[in-house]
């Protein structure tokens, strides 16, 4: 018996893939505390609508409070344990944040690290932010963040 394969034909606006090593990516300060991120991926303003994937890694005793957004998102647990609103979750666990949601304060005593993918929301349209969240020079006290965005 011979399988005969589909021929897919790329057409015109077709996007190449695109590949990045995250040794490529250096850590950068995440807006909450103890928390840094390398994002291999992120919004431009050439790419708007690009999504925010790459590392996040929490040191030991690393937290936030509760807060929202618009865009959705996933987690996935790499290292650590974290307990996230009042939950412990290890290793091989995957979170999907649809939009809008909100996130239960999160803390970690052991430290880790997750995989995160921030999209467009289908629903909202809202996006995820990269500017002044994953690349921040200085971190804000909790009580001057936006959590509602």
């Amino acid at each position: 018996m011979t399988e005969t394969m589909a021929t897919v034909q790329r057409k015109a606006g077709d996007q190449p893939m695109e590949a990045v090593h995250e040794s490529e990516r250096e850590w950068e300060m995440l807006r909450f505390p103890g928390q840094w991120s390398k994002m291999l991926f992120h919004p431009r303003s050439d790419r708007p609508t690009e999504p925010n994937a790459g590392l996040v890694r929490y040191e030991p005793g690393a937290h936030h409070p509760l807060h929202r957004h618009d865009f959705a998102q996933v987690w996935y647990i790499l290292e650590g344990t974290f307990t996230i609103g009042g939950r412990s979750y290890a290793p091989g666990t995957m979170i999907h944040h649809a939009d809008p949601h909100y996130e239960e304060d999160l803390r970690t005593e052991t430290g880790g690290v997750m995989l995160f993918v921030q999209y467009q929301g289908p629903s909202t349209g809202g996006r995820p932010i990269y500017d002044a969240r994953f690349n921040v020079a200085a971190r804000l006290k909790l009580s001057e963040e936006r959590l509602d965005v």
